[in-house]
């Protein structure tokens, strides 16, 4: 089999109908060689080697005639041999296309994966046996009219969760589709996610990983996902339609079904660094083509740069690689159809030469390029590196991860002294970290709980962490989760701790859903899914972190929907601008009032009250009206919230004839089940400790 000269340009191998044209980056290789194996068996060991026959710059291609889709491949690079300058080419390795569309398979522990020995000589052993292969994909794939729904950002809620976690404990799929992409696109699971309410499903990592040979060797895996190893391409154990490259339509159809049912599609993806780790980690897909260029490095390159504890660092400050990122998300959004991207770490991708930089060349480029900048783009502003907590300080065109909002919120509900305060902005969408640079409160992406840590019934049952079975002798996963167990550690059969500790999610499920931003929920929180106490599950591809459906509270689910249905019908809780607690036009009611439980407006003494855990939030809807795209949209109704984060009973007063003729109990985290009780103004309400009763007006104020 030969091949003919080709182009530069596309890089990767990419089939056009009859033959594939072939392209990789290896700046420093002498020779490249495309290693084909069996489209049919994939456990044939035979392999073709041809050599790349032609180079432009750092780029060595070629044009490979009658290669058909399923077919395996990977390449071996020839060329010099100084670690310490990053130039680690060694043929004995096999490697993965860095832009394959499909990988298949995972790693075996063995010596010949690593590139070196600890002498920096190369280690000579052939890997092949013990890596994945890089699959030909068909590119071809028929969207039938495709409209992505285009969620305005303000009414977005967004949905975290696992393909495989999801599904894999569903009750009524068929085995093999649970845990799968197309499991997403069952009616029963669709009906589900659209029922609930959310707007968009945020995937953990789908691009293609590895399980770590550290996990492999205690029996565990990489459940989370963040050991990405190939940034194209679907990882393929959540494809129940068998591999060779199908995993690629498959994951489109999950898309395509999503779509329809109103739901857009968010992936958590991770261009911080790559799973190849530290200089003697697994060579599978960077370290041996670039001579160093893919990790960033100091002058010694057997020493990676780490800013995200997992051995190494992506370079972006150089160009292919940066192109690389970009050329993937790209196709993500124009082959794959996806509506956004959360990227984990991302400070990392935002430093120059070390430092977290605002005006980042990754930053520059996004802004500027014209498919990348129209899709939803969210933060996790912080890494491990110098200066990596950057809340507040991303770019106006993308949203955070609010860690703040989720501090505060637990405070607050575990009856921190002195947290209202600090409340009070996180609930009104956090002007402090967004409003001074003209960002609206929709930067904030609101959480309670998210993967990385407790889920919602474990922060209300557990005082501290129970790792245990991750086999590290429970030192892993975070140790301030400013959690409460309500008085016990664990299961109890205690009512009176039990009915505290429902009482709890309510109120933070509330909190979150009603709060200004974006709000953000954990798969599994609307119905009491428990982890026992683990909170750092990345490790568990088992039953401890899938969610158990037979398990489910459906009192919680459907609380939940309800109050998601509140936000919804609602503007008031949804609002494009930030609060100003002044009138509108200088006349009127102000946008929103705060006050203590006797119904007086709040004093600067009230606020720097270190014991006060009350307050009563006035919320004006009619200020909340204006033309969208789609028509008008109304006027809100008023709201007022009564928040009582004490750990007794309390009456609040509700505010005076100014603000409203009379008041209706629409919610009650105390007692939903109850029936809603009407009160007029000045009058008290009761709020049970620990709790949170929201009441709309019914009718307006004097004179109006």
């Amino acid at each position: 089999m030969d091949l003919w000269p080709g182009q530069p340009r596309p890089l990767g191998l990419r089939y056009d109908g009859t033959g594939a044209t072939v392209a990789v980056f290896a700046p420093h290789a002498e020779a490249v060689e495309l290693c084909l194996y069996s489209a049919d068996d994939a456990a044939d060991p035979t392999e073709v080697r041809v050599e790349l026959p032609e180079h432009t710059g750092p780029v060595h291609h070629g044009y490979l005639r009658l290669v058909e889709p399923g077919t395996r491949y990977g390449f071996r690079v020839h060329g010099p041999w100084d670690p310490r300058r990053g130039l680690v080419h060694n043929p004995a390795k096999l490697q993965l296309d860095p832009y394959a569309l499909a990988i298949e398979g995972g790693i075996t522990p063995h010596p010949s994966l690593a590139i070196a020995h600890q002498d920096l000589s190369p280690q000579p052993d052939d890997n092949a046996a013990f890596v994945p292969r890089s699959v030909v994909v068909n590119p071809f794939f028929d969207w039938d009219g495709d409209t992505p729904p285009q969620t305005p950002v303000d009414e977005t809620i967004v949905y975290e969760t696992h393909v495989k976690g999801f599904t894999a404990r569903w009750p009524g799929l068929d085995e093999a589709v649970r845990g799968t992409y197309a499991a997403f696109t069952e009616p029963v699971v669709l009906d589900y996610l659209a029922g609930l309410g959310v707007t968009a499903v945020e995937l953990l990592p789908v691009h293609h990983k590895i399980h770590d040979p550290f996990l492999l060797g205690r029996g565990l895996r990489n459940y989370w996902g963040y050991q990405t190893i190939g940034y194209f391409a679907p990882h393929d154990e959540y494809a129940a339609l068998g591999r060779r490259g199908q995993q690629v339509q498959e994951f489109r159809r999950m898309v395509q079904a999503l779509h329809r049912a109103g739901l857009e599609v968010i992936l958590d993806v991770v261009f911080n660094h790559t799973a190849e780790g530290g200089f003697l980690g697994p060579a599978l897909a960077f370290r041996a083509f670039s001579g160093g260029s893919y990790h960033a490095l100091p002058d010694d390159a057997t020493h990676y740069l780490d800013y995200t504890g997992c051995g190494n660092s992506l370079d972006l400050d150089h160009p292919f690689v940066l192109q690389m990122v970009m050329d993937s998300l790209r196709y993500w959004v124009t082959q794959m159809h996806v509506d956004g991207f959360r990227f984990d770490l991302a400070v990392t991708l935002s430093r120059d030469e070390g430092a977290p930089e605002r005006s980042s060349v990754f930053f520059d480029v996004v802004q500027q390029d014209p498919v990348i900048s129209q899709v939803k783009l969210i933060a996790e502003p912080w890494d491990i590196g110098g200066g990596g907590y950057q809340v507040g300080n991303f770019p106006w065109q993308w949203a955070e991860w609010n860690g703040k909002f989720r501090d505060c919120v637990r405070d607050l509900w575990r009856s921190v002294p002195g947290t209202l305060p600090e409340a009070a902005t996180r609930l009104t969408g956090s002007s402090d970290l967004y409003g001074d640079d003209g960002r609206r409160p929709f930067a904030s992406v609101n959480f309670v709980t998210a993967h990385d840590g407790f889920t919602l019934r474990d922060l209300v049952s557990y005082d501290g962490k129970h790792n245990e079975a991750n086999g590290e002798s429970n030192r892993d996963g975070e140790s301030h989760n400013r959690s409460w167990n309500c008085g016990v550690e664990g299961p109890t059969d205690d009512p009176a701790v039990l009915a505290l500790r429902a009482r709890q999610q309510r109120n933070l499920l509330a909190t979150l859903l009603l709060a200004q931003g974006i709000p953000m929920l954990l798969s599994g929180d609307e119905i009491g899914h428990t982890q026992q106490g683990n909170n750092n599950v990345y490790c568990q591809d088992n039953e401890l972190a899938w969610l158990d459906w037979d398990a489910a509270d459906q009192a919680l689910r459907d609380f939940t929907r309800r109050v998601i249905g509140l936000r919804a019908a609602h503007g008031v809780f949804r609002r494009r601008h930030f609060l100003s607690g002044q009138a509108a036009n200088g006349h009127g009611l102000p946008d929103a009032a705060w006050f203590t439980a006797d119904g007086a407006v709040m004093t600067d003494t009230d606020w720097t009250d270190p014991q006060r855990l009350t307050v009563g939030v006035f919320l004006n809807g009619d200020v909340v009206g204006r033309r969208t795209r789609h028509g008008e949209r109304p006027p809100s109704d008023t709201f007022y919230f009564c928040v009582n984060a004490h750990w007794q009973d309390v009456q609040l007063h509700l505010p005076g004839p100014a603000y409203g003729g009379s008041w209706q109990v629409v919610l009650d985290t105390a007692d939903d089940a109850a029936a809603p009780a009407g009160f007029l103004p000045g009058s008290g309400v009761p709020v049970t400790a620990r709790s949170l009763v929201l009441l709309t007006r019914t009718t307006p104020p004097e004179g109006r």
